[in-house]
């Protein structure tokens, strides 16, 4: 496996790297999280992405952002990541949709395309719909817990919902899908306990408080998931 992907071939084998370019990944979600999970995606083979965010780039995206950039502020992050995508690997076909997912638009999506599913949105009610039609889709999903007002990206770890603690959002999903009927999903959290924003800031569109954050992670978070859906994909452990 020579080429890009020649020292990733080393360490996977040519198959697995076959299996990686034949597999299509639906990131929902191109900020913090989601942005880092492209990256390393498309920089470990995959060979087809669908990217769903209606968001804009915007300068205060910069400090933790990996599609943020003085030069893609105003551009909308779907394809800014497309953009950067396409500057790793020419060959990788990428669909970008300048949307946010949310219930009332999920029938645009087609799930059973997907070989695998990332959940990188912020909302709960959008959780829940992706989580619900991968579900009935059968299509692996992996699932971003809460990465804001915290310091210690050491501390994110791979379980399952039901065994999570500590982060407010993991509390609120496993009571959610337990209502549900969803008796196991697969998410990337961490017990820190969060830490309170040394000055508040509100959101001027929603009012919500304004979460803080740093460079090292959401990009943490980032990429976990994407070492854990290409270790799927690539049927290796």
């Amino acid at each position: 496996m020579e080429g890009i992907f020649e020292r990733t071939g080393l360490l996977l084998g040519d198959k697995a790297m076959e299996r990686l370019k034949k597999s299509r990944v639906a990131v929902f979600g191109a900020g913090g999280v989601g942005g880092y999970v492209i990256e390393a995606l498309v920089r470990s083979g995959i060979g087809e992405l669908d990217i769903i965010d209606r968001d804009t780039v915007s300068v205060s995206n910069i400090n933790r952002q990996i599609i943020a950039t003085t030069e893609t502020v105003g551009m909308y992050k779907a394809e800014a990541a497309a953009a950067r995508a396409k500057t790793i690997n020419p060959d990788v076909i990428i669909h970008a949709h300048n949307v946010f997912f949310t219930p009332e638009n999920a029938d645009q999506f087609d799930f059973s395309k997907y070989d695998f599913i990332v959940d990188a949105v912020d909302t709960v009610s959008a959780k829940l719909e992706l989580i619900m039609r991968a579900d009935s889709s059968g299509t692996p999903i992996i699932s971003s817990m809460g990465a804001g007002n915290k310091l210690h990206p050491e501390l994110f770890e791979i379980a399952d919902i039901y065994k999570t603690s500590v982060c407010p959002l993991a509390r609120v999903m496993r009571k959610e899908l337990k209502k549900r009927g969803i008796r196991k999903l697969t998410v990337v959290y961490s017990k820190e306990e969060p830490r309170k924003p040394a000055r508040r800031i509100y959101d001027t569109e929603s009012g919500k408080l304004t979460p803080a954050s740093a460079a090292f992670v959401p990009s943490a978070a980032g990429l976990i998931i994407a070492g854990h859906v290409v270790r799927t994909l690539a049927e290796t452990d």
